[in-house]
C-alpha cells in the first residue's frame, strides 16, 4: 500500500470539516459504541457523506434513538442498529453472524475506562476483556466481509494512556497482581495499538488498512463516568497545560482514518490530532514487545495525573463508552 499521511487537519478540526466533500455512497460502516460521545459523532459524519452506517451498541433502545436522530439530521435513512456487548463473546459472535455482505469501514470505538475491579463472564478483567479482546473477536470475525469490500479500513480508537503500561501477559486479569484501574486501562490501550500493528501487517494482502489513533482528551462523554473529576472545559494554557476537545473535535481523527482520501493506503500507523505521529509511541511497530511479562505500573492513588504528555501519564476522558 502507498503510505501517504499528510493532512491539513489539526487538534481543533471537527468531524464535519474532515468529511466535507467526501462521497461515501455505496459504502458500509460499523461504528461500535455509537450510542453517545465521539462514536455517535463518527457515525453521524459517515452517514452525512452517504454511507450506510450500523451502530453496534449494547443499549439498542438508546441506539435506535441515536439512529433516528442521525437519519433525520443527515437525510440518510440507511442508519441501522445492531446489538453488541463487547464483554460477551456470544454477543460479539451474534453481531458477526448478523452482518451481511461486504464491510468497508469498521470503527472500533467503544470502550470502558478506569472501572472498579470487575470481570467478564469468562473471567477476564473487564477493561481488557472489552477494549482489546472484544474488538479483536469482532474484527477477526468480520475479516471476510472486510476483505470482500476491497480497500476496507479498520480504525482502532486507542488512547495516549497506552504509553503508561505494557501488557502484563502473565497476569492480564490481575488475578495475582493488586488491581489498579489505570494500569488495567493502560494495558488495554496498549493491546489495542498492538492489534492495529499486527492486523495491518497480516491483512495487507487483503487490501485492508488498519490504523490506531488517540482522539485526545474529550469533555462531556460517558467514558469518564467512573472518574471523580472528568474533564469539563477547555484549558489550553491553564493549570494542567492540556487542552480538552469537544465531541466534534474528538471524532475528527476517527473520521479521517475511516473515510478521508488523504490517508488512502496508509496502514499500521498511529494518529492523533488528524496527523500521523512522526515518532511512533513505544507500542507502535513493537510487536515483539508482546513477549514481555513485566511492565511499569502507575503508583500512588490510582488517579489519572492532571498533566499528561506522550511520555507521562494516562489522560482521563478520551472517548465514548461501550454502547
Amino acid at each position: 500500500m502507498t503510505q501517504r499521511s499528510t493532512t491539513p487537519f489539526g487538534a481543533t478540526a471537527t468531524a464535519a470539516e474532515v468529511i466535507a466533500g467526501v462521497d461515501l455512497t455505496g459504502r458500509r460502516a460499523i461504528v461500535t459504541g455509537a450510542v453517545s460521545g465521539i462514536g455517535a459523532e463518527t457515525a453521524r459524519a459517515l452517514a452525512s457523506a452517504g454511507a450506510e452506517v450500523t451502530l453496534a451498541v449494547r443499549d439498542t433502545a438508546a441506539g435506535e434513538g441515536v439512529a433516528r436522530d442521525i437519519a433525520t439530521g443527515t437525510g440518510n435513512a440507511a442508519v441501522h442498529v445492531a446489538a453488541l456487548d463487547l464483554a460477551d463473546p456470544d454477543s460479539v459472535a451474534a453481531c458477526v453472524q448478523y452482518w451481511p455482505g461486504p464491510l468497508h469501514m469498521l470503527v472500533a470505538n467503544a470502550g470502558v475506562m478506569a472501572t472498579p475491579e470487575r470481570r467478564t463472564t469468562q473471567g477476564w478483567e473487564l477493561q481488557f476483556g472489552t477494549n482489546p479482546l472484544g474488538h479483536f473477536q469482532l474484527a477477526t470475525g468480520l475479516h471476510g466481509a472486510l476483505a470482500a469490500a476491497g480497500g476496507a479500513r479498520v480504525v482502532v480508537v486507542s488512547s495516549v494512556g497506552h504509553v503508561n503500561g505494557e501488557v502484563l501477559f502473565d497476569d492480564v486479569s490481575f488475578t495475582h497482581t493488586p488491581y489498579d484501574p489505570w494500569a488495567a486501562y493502560s494495558q488495554s490501550k496498549t493491546a489495542n495499538v498492538l492489534f492495529a500493528v499486527a492486523a495491518a501487517r497480516r491483512w495487507a494482502a487483503d487490501g485492508i488498512a488498519v490504523n490506531a489513533l488517540n482522539p485526545g482528551r474529550i469533555r462531556s462523554t460517558n467514558l469518564g463516568r467512573h472518574l471523580a473529576n472528568p474533564p469539563t472545559a477547555f484549558d489550553p494554557a491553564g493549570s494542567t497545560g492540556v487542552s480538552v476537545k469537544d465531541i466534534q473535535q474528538g471524532a475528527a481523527t476517527s473520521v479521517l482514518l475511516a473515510a478521508s482520501p488523504l490517508v488512502a493506503g496508509v496502514t499500521g500507523k498511529y494518529f492523533e490530532d488528524g496527523r500521523k505521529r512522526s515518532r511512533s509511541p513505544r507500542a507502535c511497530g513493537a510487536e515483539s514487545r508482546t513477549t514481555r511479562s513485566t511492565r511499569r505500573r502507575p503508583t500512588g492513588s490510582g488517579r489519572c495525573p492532571s498533566t499528561c504528555s506522550p511520555r507521562q501519564a494516562t489522560r482521563s476522558g478520551d472517548r465514548a463508552p461501550v454502547g
